[in-house]
Protein backbone atom coordinates (compact mmCIF):
# COMPACT_ATOMS: atom_id res chain seq x y z
CA UNK A 1 0.00 0.00 0.00
CA UNK A 2 1.23 3.34 -0.88
CA UNK A 3 1.04 6.34 1.82
CA UNK A 4 0.87 9.57 0.99
CA UNK A 5 2.48 12.85 3.24
CA UNK A 6 -0.86 12.98 5.76
CA UNK A 7 -1.44 8.70 5.34
CA UNK A 8 2.21 8.87 6.74
CA UNK A 9 1.65 11.31 9.18
CA UNK A 10 -1.21 9.24 10.82
CA UNK A 11 0.64 6.48 10.85
CA UNK A 12 3.24 7.93 12.35
CA UNK A 13 1.16 9.65 15.43
CA UNK A 14 -0.41 6.49 15.77
CA UNK A 15 2.44 4.49 16.20
CA UNK A 16 4.36 7.18 18.43
CA UNK A 17 1.42 7.34 20.47
CA UNK A 18 1.80 10.30 22.66
CA UNK A 19 -1.66 9.96 24.25
CA UNK A 20 -0.78 6.43 25.49
CA UNK A 21 2.90 7.15 26.42
CA UNK A 22 1.68 10.10 28.86
CA UNK A 23 0.98 7.40 32.08
CA UNK A 24 4.61 6.55 31.60
CA UNK A 25 6.32 10.12 30.99
CA UNK A 26 4.41 11.69 33.94
CA UNK A 27 5.52 8.32 36.15
CA UNK A 28 9.78 8.63 35.08
CA UNK A 29 9.45 12.27 35.50
CA UNK A 30 8.25 12.25 39.25
CA UNK A 31 11.52 12.27 40.10
CA UNK A 32 13.27 14.70 38.42
CA UNK A 33 12.97 18.36 40.16
CA UNK A 34 9.61 20.32 38.63
CA UNK A 35 11.70 23.37 37.05
CA UNK A 36 14.05 20.36 34.85
CA UNK A 37 11.22 18.46 33.34
CA UNK A 38 9.96 20.62 30.32
CA UNK A 39 13.99 19.98 29.20
CA UNK A 40 14.52 16.26 30.17
CA UNK A 41 10.72 15.82 27.93
CA UNK A 42 12.30 18.36 24.96
CA UNK A 43 15.57 16.53 25.19
CA UNK A 44 14.48 12.87 25.09
CA UNK A 45 11.94 13.92 22.18
CA UNK A 46 14.88 14.84 20.12
CA UNK A 47 16.64 11.95 21.44
CA UNK A 48 13.96 9.84 19.96
CA UNK A 49 13.53 12.01 16.47
CA UNK A 50 16.96 11.58 15.90
CA UNK A 51 17.39 7.81 16.56
CA UNK A 52 14.18 7.25 14.03
CA UNK A 53 15.89 9.15 11.52
CA UNK A 54 18.48 7.54 11.05
CA UNK A 55 16.96 4.50 11.40
CA UNK A 56 14.93 5.73 8.45
CA UNK A 57 17.84 7.06 6.42
CA UNK A 58 20.05 3.43 7.23
CA UNK A 59 17.72 1.04 8.88
CA UNK A 60 17.75 -0.92 5.33
CA UNK A 61 21.52 -1.21 5.25
CA UNK A 62 21.90 -2.34 8.63
CA UNK A 63 19.16 -5.05 7.70
CA UNK A 64 20.82 -6.06 5.36
CA UNK A 65 23.96 -5.86 6.94
CA UNK A 66 22.65 -8.54 9.70
CA UNK A 67 21.10 -10.65 7.18
CA UNK A 68 17.67 -9.52 8.86
CA UNK A 69 14.30 -9.31 7.23
CA UNK A 70 11.59 -7.12 7.86
CA UNK A 71 9.51 -10.37 9.01
CA UNK A 72 12.19 -10.82 11.75
CA UNK A 73 11.85 -6.86 12.60
CA UNK A 74 8.15 -7.40 13.18
CA UNK A 75 8.00 -10.17 15.59
CA UNK A 76 10.75 -8.98 17.53
CA UNK A 77 8.77 -5.95 17.32
CA UNK A 78 5.72 -7.65 18.62
CA UNK A 79 7.62 -9.63 21.27
CA UNK A 80 8.91 -6.51 23.23
CA UNK A 81 5.70 -4.59 22.93
CA UNK A 82 4.02 -7.54 24.37
CA UNK A 83 6.46 -7.64 27.54
CA UNK A 84 6.03 -3.75 28.22
CA UNK A 85 2.24 -4.00 27.65
CA UNK A 86 2.09 -6.97 30.29
CA UNK A 87 3.90 -4.98 32.78
CA UNK A 88 1.74 -1.78 32.12
CA UNK A 89 -1.45 -4.37 33.08
CA UNK A 90 0.50 -6.15 35.88
CA UNK A 91 2.56 -3.28 37.88
CA UNK A 92 0.92 -0.99 40.57
CA UNK A 93 4.21 0.93 41.57
CA UNK A 94 3.32 4.34 39.89
CA UNK A 95 4.27 2.63 36.23
CA UNK A 96 6.59 0.03 34.65
CA UNK A 97 9.69 2.20 34.66
CA UNK A 98 9.78 4.36 38.00
CA UNK A 99 12.73 5.29 39.33
CA UNK A 100 12.91 6.87 43.43
CA UNK A 101 16.36 7.39 42.58
CA UNK A 102 15.78 11.00 41.84
CA UNK A 103 18.27 10.46 38.59
CA UNK A 104 17.43 12.46 35.21
CA UNK A 105 16.56 10.03 32.51
CA UNK A 106 18.60 10.14 29.52
CA UNK A 107 17.86 8.02 26.30
CA UNK A 108 16.27 4.75 27.99
CA UNK A 109 13.04 4.62 29.01
CA UNK A 110 11.66 7.70 27.35
CA UNK A 111 13.30 7.88 23.96
CA UNK A 112 13.94 4.49 23.30
CA UNK A 113 12.09 2.00 23.77
CA UNK A 114 9.08 4.35 24.56
CA UNK A 115 8.99 6.88 21.32
CA UNK A 116 11.59 5.36 19.02
CA UNK A 117 10.36 1.75 19.82
CA UNK A 118 10.56 -1.50 17.81
CA UNK A 119 7.16 -0.55 16.52
CA UNK A 120 8.50 2.93 15.14
CA UNK A 121 11.19 2.04 13.59
CA UNK A 122 9.75 -0.78 11.76
CA UNK A 123 7.32 2.08 10.69
CA UNK A 124 9.88 4.37 9.56
CA UNK A 125 12.03 1.42 7.80
CA UNK A 126 8.93 0.20 5.92
CA UNK A 127 8.13 3.65 4.76
CA UNK A 128 11.50 4.46 3.48
CA UNK A 129 11.97 0.69 2.19
CA UNK A 130 8.44 0.60 0.09
CA UNK A 131 8.73 3.87 -1.73
CA UNK A 132 12.76 5.36 -1.44
CA UNK A 133 11.56 8.27 -3.83
CA UNK A 134 9.84 10.01 -1.35
CA UNK A 135 12.47 9.86 1.11
CA UNK A 136 11.88 13.80 2.06
CA UNK A 137 8.35 13.40 2.86
CA UNK A 138 8.76 10.85 4.70
CA UNK A 139 11.03 12.80 6.85
CA UNK A 140 8.83 15.65 7.01
CA UNK A 141 5.91 13.59 8.24
CA UNK A 142 8.29 12.26 10.83
CA UNK A 143 9.31 15.60 11.85
CA UNK A 144 5.49 16.58 12.39
CA UNK A 145 4.56 13.66 14.10
CA UNK A 146 7.23 13.67 16.87
CA UNK A 147 6.20 17.53 17.09
CA UNK A 148 3.02 16.90 17.98
CA UNK A 149 4.06 14.17 20.14
CA UNK A 150 6.42 16.61 21.79
CA UNK A 151 3.63 19.20 21.97
CA UNK A 152 1.33 17.01 24.07
CA UNK A 153 3.98 15.21 25.84
CA UNK A 154 5.64 18.43 27.58
CA UNK A 155 2.07 19.12 28.84
CA UNK A 156 2.55 15.76 31.07
CA UNK A 157 2.21 17.82 34.32
CA UNK A 158 -0.55 19.65 33.53
CA UNK A 159 -2.60 16.44 32.07
CA UNK A 160 -1.59 14.67 35.02
CA UNK A 161 -3.71 17.47 37.44
CA UNK A 162 -6.51 17.67 35.04
CA UNK A 163 -7.26 14.16 35.59
CA UNK A 164 -5.54 12.89 38.67
CA UNK A 165 -3.39 10.16 39.61
CA UNK A 166 -5.63 7.50 39.83
CA UNK A 167 -6.99 8.38 36.05
CA UNK A 168 -3.75 8.60 35.03
CA UNK A 169 -3.10 4.53 36.46
CA UNK A 170 -6.30 3.34 34.55
CA UNK A 171 -5.47 5.41 31.35
CA UNK A 172 -2.27 3.36 31.52
CA UNK A 173 -3.54 -0.08 32.69
CA UNK A 174 -6.22 0.30 29.89
CA UNK A 175 -3.50 1.66 26.65
CA UNK A 176 -1.16 -1.75 28.34
CA UNK A 177 -4.48 -3.75 26.89
CA UNK A 178 -4.64 -2.11 23.47
CA UNK A 179 -0.95 -2.52 23.56
CA UNK A 180 -1.22 -6.03 23.62
CA UNK A 181 -3.54 -6.37 20.93
CA UNK A 182 -1.45 -4.21 18.95
CA UNK A 183 1.72 -6.60 19.81
CA UNK A 184 -0.38 -9.69 18.98
CA UNK A 185 -0.83 -8.42 15.75
CA UNK A 186 2.23 -7.29 15.16
CA UNK A 187 3.65 -10.82 15.85
CA UNK A 188 0.77 -12.82 13.71
CA UNK A 189 1.17 -10.43 10.72
CA UNK A 190 5.46 -11.16 10.57
CA UNK A 191 4.40 -14.92 10.83
CA UNK A 192 1.32 -15.06 8.55
CA UNK A 193 4.12 -12.96 5.87
CA UNK A 194 7.00 -15.66 6.88
CA UNK A 195 5.12 -18.44 6.42
CA UNK A 196 2.67 -17.65 3.79
CA UNK A 197 4.52 -14.74 1.47
CA UNK A 198 8.46 -15.60 1.87
CA UNK A 199 9.60 -17.23 -1.57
Amino acid sequence: MDHSFLSAFALLLLVLDPFGNLPIFISVLQGVPPENRRRVALREVVIAFLVLLAFMLGGGTFLNLMRLSERSLEVAGGVILLIIAMRMIFTDDGGIYADDSGREPFIFPLAVPLLAGPSAMATVLLLASRQPERLMSWIGALTLAMAVSGVVLLAADRIRRLLGASMVSAIEKLMGLLLTAVAVEMILAGLKRYFFESG
